[in-house]
């Protein structure tokens, strides 16, 4: 996925600026020749001619002039001022606003980046920190660090990966994000296993175990980055809503011509009122003590899918747990 150089944004503004200019003279001079056309037609209405005696005696032959009442023709004039000033104003006030609406909005997508970005770091931050205090306990017991180390380095990389997610969520929301084919088709059951590892360390000390089953040797039209992302984002979200000691079971199988991805965690049950809106940005649900609820993760799970012609839906929820079903094309 790709952003479409700055110049085009360049454009769309120069065009808007001008589509507001025209429009205000358009309607300036409409209103103008209006109140002079109204002007023209009173004063004809109410002249009246008038021989002129001075004329007719120097000249010998007499011409007629057209006299008006300034007193007839003034209150027009006044109307016709306040009239023009007030369209003048209404017509400068609808054009401000038209033009501060594309400010308003870029605003708004700037202040939900942010929000956006403070709030899908959180994950890729938990688990360095968790990592780092392993790592120092090994340390500290003389026990192997490379591993840790290596981790580490991986945790690193995905926080890269999520900068650009978010990234890659304002072009949508700016319009100006365009689709690249992958070059090579991503395979679910290894994305699993890398997000499931990934996962462990915020899992572990709520002693919630992660379970990855499925032999499914099917791939997807998805980035390796993408769908580990939007898998991360799913194991996330089920550890969140675990109980201490529960599990969250993740499977990988295909259906046709669907790879079906299924989450699963043994928290509470999602209330009808939380159903309709958990795929929603900044959604919350009931707390479980941990650090947040549905939030950005989901959302992002659905705008993945949905550009992969895939969709993300909740297939069961109960006091015994809840599922999540991630279905997406296979590769052929």
């Amino acid at each position: 996925m790709t952003l479409r150089p700055r110049a085009a944004d360049d454009r769309s503004i120069r065009s808007s600026t001008l589509r507001i200019g025209l429009m205000v003279g358009v309607t300036s001079a409409l209103v103008i020749a209006g109140g002079i056309a109204i002007l023209l037609w009173r004063i004809s209405a109410r002249s009246r001619p008038e021989a002129a005696e001075g004329m007719r005696r120097d000249h010998g032959h007499g011409h007629d002039h057209v006299v008006v009442d300034v007193s007839d023709v003034v209150p027009w004039l006044v109307v016709f001022g306040i009239a023009a000033v007030v369209l003048l104003g209404a017509i400068a006030w609808y054009s401000a606003r038209r033009a501060v609406a594309p400010l308003a909005e870029a605003l708004r997508r700037q202040r939900h980046f942010v929000a956006d970005a403070s709030h899908e770091m959180r994950t890729p931050l938990s688990a360095l920190v968790s990592r780092t205090q392993i790592l120092e306990r090994r340390r500290a017991r003389g026990e192997p660090i490379d591993d840790v180390i290596a981790r580490l380095r991986g945790d690193a990389e995905a926080m890269s990966e999520v900068l650009t997610d978010l990234l890659t969520a304002a072009a949508a929301d700016a319009g100006s994000l365009q689709e690249d084919a992958p070059d090579t088709p991503a395979h679910p059951m290894e994305a699993l296993g890398r997000a499931a590892e990934r996962m462990e360390p915020l899992a572990s000390p709520h002693d919630v175990r992660i379970e990855v089953t499925g032999g499914s040797t099917a791939s997807v039209q998805l980035a390796a980055p993408t769908l580990e992302r939007i898998c991360v984002a799913l194991i996330d979200n089920a550890i969140v809503h675990s109980p201490q000691g529960g599990v969250v079971t993740v499977s990988c199988a295909q259906k046709g011509s669907t790879v079906e991805i299924r989450v699963g965690n043994q928290g509470p049950e999602i209330s009808e009122e939380d159903r309709a809106r958990v795929f929603e940005r900044f959604a919350r649900g009931a707390e479980t003590g941990r650090h947040r609820g549905f939030g950005l993760g989901l959302a992002l799970v659905r705008e993945v899918a949905t550009r992969a012609r895939g969709s993300v839906e909740i297939e069961e929820t109960s006091p015994a747990g809840t599922v999540f079903l991630l279905r997406l094309p296979a590769v052929s």
